[in-house]
């Protein structure tokens, strides 16, 4: 009985991780006894972030910004291919179940935001928004922390970039259609597939394919600038969508557009076969050999420059196959620059400037 494979557990109704795997930094573990079938999904967890910074500075080549603000750690969304999940692990929480769970948001984020931006060696670029886990995802309508935070951007016309797979962002657009105007915003919407069935399975509680596209419709009414981010193309399940999801992006009125390839880091490996094994186990050992084929024999390589796009035969195809469909559309030119001119520090001593107004 030992040899027989172990049937794979099946999904939380509503959830991403069809399981609970221990972080890396854990000791002790709990498995899911597969013959118990629970499809209730289980309860999201509020948790207050005691971290005492909000901006997050990188020196990432793959990036094109070098700072960025997650208001929340952990999503809702259950976006099973989340290269975020193994954060969770540095909390003591599963990067599985939990990741979508157990959610952390830091209420004093906009006072912290203020304070950092008022600092005297302070000097404004871009802040991106939503790069770990989203910052519109469902508990932000009740918290309101994303809106508190770019009211203070607002104020000190500080630019920034949103990416987000939430039609709640459409609750800002009060914010964000002055700030365009002023070129202080740009935002990127995902989109992972066109396939509404396989989205639901994929990302369980973010917006379908159809309603993202009808979001980019409405920013680009309003007059701001849009990316579509097709993040992540998973090989053998969404990669045959590149060219349809770029034409239909193009035709709701997105400027640009760029992608990214599945990137499994550490638990996230063992939380998306376990998906791949519970959804989809025709193809599950053809996704992992394609991306074993892209990293060398390995699923995933962390170096700059491979992990987002891999290397290889297939990698270099779907290069192509993007540059081609991308030239064509004319979304192969990046977003007009933002303006970082206009910042003016925030007054922490309520104060007015010299030359402000009465």
């Amino acid at each position: 009985m030992d040899d027989m494979p172990q049937r794979p557990a099946p999904p939380f109704k509503g959830r991403g991780a069809v399981h609970n795997p221990p972080g890396r930094f854990e000791i002790q573990s709990a498995e899911r006894d597969p013959e118990f079938v629970e499809t209730e999904s289980p309860d999201t967890v509020l948790l207050v972030d005691h971290s005492r910074t909000v901006l997050t500075f990188n020196r990432s080549p793959d990036l094109p910004f070098d700072r960025s603000i997650n208001p929340y750690r952990g999503c809702e969304h259950g976006c099973v291919y989340c290269y975020a999940r193994p954060s969770h692990a540095f909390l003591g929480l599963s990067p599985g179940l939990d990741f979508e769970t157990r959610i952390l948001h830091k209420p004093d984020a906009p006072a912290q935001l203020q304070r950092e931006l008022a600092q005297p060696g302070y000097r404004p670029a871009p802040i991106a928004f939503g790069v770990n886990t989203d910052a519109y995802q469902p508990v932000e309508r009740r918290l309101q922390l994303t809106r508190r935070l770019l009211e203070v951007l607002a104020e000190t016309e500080h630019p920034f970039m949103l990416i987000t797979k939430a039609t709640l962002i459409e609750r800002d657009l009060d914010l964000l259609a002055p700030l365009a105007a002023r070129q202080l915003v740009q935002v990127g919407i995902t989109l992972t597939t066109l396939d509404e069935a396989l989205s639901r399975r994929l990302e369980p509680r973010a917006a379908g394919p159809a309603r993202r596209l009808k979001v980019i419709r409405r920013l680009r009414e309003a007059g701001i600038p849009v990316t579509v981010s097709i993040s992540p193309v998973i090989p053998a399940l969404t990669d045959a969508e590149l060219e349809r999801i770029l034409t239909a992006a193009r035709e709701a009125g997105a400027l640009s557009a760029h992608y990214g390839l599945l990137r499994l880091p550490h638990e996230l490996v063992e939380v998306f076969t376990a998906w791949l094994q519970a959804h989809v186990p025709d193809r599950a050992e053809h996704v992992l050999s394609l991306l074993r084929q892209m990293h060398g024999g390995s699923v995933y390589r962390a170096e700059f420059g491979v992990r987002r796009r891999g290397a290889g035969v297939f990698a270099d195809l779907l290069a192509q196959r993007f540059a081609v469909a991308a030239r064509r559309l004319g979304l192969d030119a990046p977003l007009p620059p933002l303006d970082c001119t206009r910042f003016r520090p925030p007054r922490l001593d309520g104060q007015m400037d010299l030359f402000d107004s009465p």
